[in-house]
């Protein structure tokens, strides 16, 4: 039996198989669960036809995480397919050009409020908007990057990704009486769409292997995928508010 065998699971933000998401998914079905995925707006298209690139295709629900209707929408898109939830996988992040690159004492606040909303809001938002369809509990994960430090162009999604993390650990707290764990994976720099967004990121590749215990390969998703798998799964069923570093060693070392 596998570790995700009986479950299904919500995974956000699969755009291309080089993604987290995509792999988590992936990795979900081969463990035994039953994936829907979701997507919005034009990309959705694009989420339906990299679904057919996984074991078993995968149903596309729409799911813009800033949009009221859409969230208020949800339980009644993913019972067209599967009547509740065992877990939600929250791959989701976004920032203007204005808030990254060096640019960190100028951005405004409309662009830092987007930010915000979308990498960090968006964990609570949809958390409360799929509770519905938790059953006796359930496991939210979210893809995180470590932001104890301040990395070189990264800006106001670093700040993003802090608010992220505080944002895990209240719903952690206020959900723990439902059974509901809510953790993140931070993983090390990894290539991919939303990567590529990055200014600088070549930076990190030649750095990160300088700093990590572990050799590290920023063209593998796959441990990234693979702890997501064991937070979904029944194996850490007291584990919540955790943030579980996939990086390396990185966060652990001395600069």
């Amino acid at each position: 039996m596998g570790l995700l065998q009986g479950k299904n699971i919500l995974v956000t933000g699969v755009l291309t198989d080089a993604s987290i998401a995509f792999h988590i998914a992936r990795l979900a079905q081969e463990e035994g669960a039953t994936v829907i995925l979701s997507s919005y707006g034009r990309v959705l298209r694009l989420t339906e036809r990299i679904s057919g690139r996984l074991p078993q295709t995968a149903p596309v629900i729409e799911l813009d995480v800033t949009n009221d209707d859409d969230l208020a929408a949800l339980v009644e898109r993913v019972r067209a397919h599967v009547p509740t939830l065992h877990g939600v996988v929250h791959s989701i992040g976004f920032a203007p050009e204005a808030a990254l690159g060096g640019n960190f004492l100028n951005t405004t606040w409309p662009d830092v409020a987007t930010a915000l909303q979308v990498s960090a809001f968006s964990l609570k938002s949809l958390t409360m908007a799929a509770r519905p369809l938790f059953n006796g509990g359930a496991s939210v994960v979210g893809l995180d990057f470590d932001a104890s430090v301040a990395w070189p162009k990264y800006d106001w999604m670093g700040v993003a990704k802090a608010a992220l993390e505080s944002t895990s650990r209240y719903l952690a707290r206020d959900l723990g009486p439902e059974n509901i764990r809510v953790n993140l994976v931070a993983a090390g720099p990894i290539k991919t769409m939303a990567a590529k967004s990055i200014p600088g990121f070549e930076d990190f590749e030649h750095v990160w292997n300088e700093r990590s215990a572990l050799e590290w390969d920023v063209n593998d998703p796959v441990p990234a995928a693979q702890a997501t798998i064991v937070l979904l799964s029944d194996w850490l069923p007291k584990t919540t508010g955790e943030i579980l570093h996939v990086d390396g060693g990185v966060h652990a070392m001395g600069a």
